[in-house]
């Protein structure tokens, strides 16, 4: 029989600002689950959860934690799921949280392609507030490599499509993602890119080859270039030298990164410069994390 109790599914994800969300697990794995360098959801099988069991777990929620204010629905991808079940899930929370603020998830682009228009404002508007998007390149070769599945110009399509439904839009840059050949054109375009969708929020991860991952089979064969601190300052400072966002926050905190970055765009971006410029002047003394504290 099905326990009460909040249950998860393997190793479970989530981006640095759900750390104090209640997450949901409504969906199993990544519908999509080809990108060559992600080995989050390889081992799972994709499939959308009962709505029985996470109707039990809310209320178990509701029971043990209070009023929720914040709710993340995992795994990878979960505004794939139908739309009726995602309006029913989110009747379920409302109801169960009065207070609740924000619900938020993964979205692909692919998962955003299927939607219609209607549909993600019906899920807006029924409380699906924030949607997490991996950009990762602006360059369509680095897109090819990394089999995203779309080109950047799909990219900003969606993005905007996101934005347009009233959904606060979290993007995503890999820094690295195009090797020494590409890192300032994968730079500047990704910029491009970011600057056409104009998301509430930007941050950038550094691209890590991980066990069981088409990357990592790449990495083996001396195909991908692991690229120095300083190399990674470059490629951010160009990146954020051109982008020009009317009204974005800027993170660089995930684990992954070499540098702790962060800011609002366009007030900070000459500060942001500023650091990098000293990075990149006096890389002795700059503030790199070591690699033993960093993970992807």
């Amino acid at each position: 029989m099905f326990s009460a109790v909040i249950q998860y599914e393997g190793t479970l994800y989530r981006p640095p600002s759900e750390a104090d969300s209640l997450i949901l697990q409504a969906t199993i794995g990544c519908s999509y689950n080809r990108c060559t360098f992600c080995a989050m959801y390889r081992e799972k099988r994709f499939r959308v959860r009962p709505m029985e069991e996470l109707v039990q777990e809310i209320a178990w929620a509701r029971q043990h934690l209070g009023d929720v204010r914040k709710v993340f629905l995992a795994d990878g991808d979960a505004l794939v799921a139908k739309t009726r079940f995602l309006s029913e899930l989110l009747g379920h929370l409302g109801e169960a949280f009065p207070d609740l603020r924000r619900v938020s998830a993964y979205a692909s682009p692919q998962s955003i392609e299927i939607r219609t228009d209607a549909e993600l404002r019906q899920l807006r508007e029924e409380g699906l507030t924030q949607l997490y998007l991996g950009v990762e390149s602006g360059d369509d070769q680095v897109l090819t490599w990394l089999d995203k599945g779309v080109d950047a110009e799909d990219m900003i399509r969606l993005g905007r499509k996101a934005s347009a439904a009233g959904m606060k839009l979290s993007t995503m840059i890999l820094l690295g993602a195009g090797n020494r050949e590409r890192s300032l054109e994968h730079a500047r375009e990704s910029a491009r890119v970011i600057n056409g969708i104009q998301p509430r929020f930007v941050s950038t991860l550094v691209m890590t080859p991980v066990e069981g991952t088409p990357l990592m089979d790449s990495a083996n064969a001396g195909e991908v270039d692991e690229l120095t601190p300083i190399e990674l300052a470059r490629e951010l400072r160009e990146f954020i030298e051109h982008l020009n966002l009317e009204s974005s926050i800027f993170r660089s905190n995930h684990a992954s990164n070499t540098l702790a970055l962060k800011g609002v765009f366009p007030k900070d971006r000459e500060a942001l410069l500023e650091v990098l410029d000293e990075v990149l002047e006096h890389p002795d003394r700059a503030p790199f994390i070591p690699n033993w504290l960093r993970a992807l």
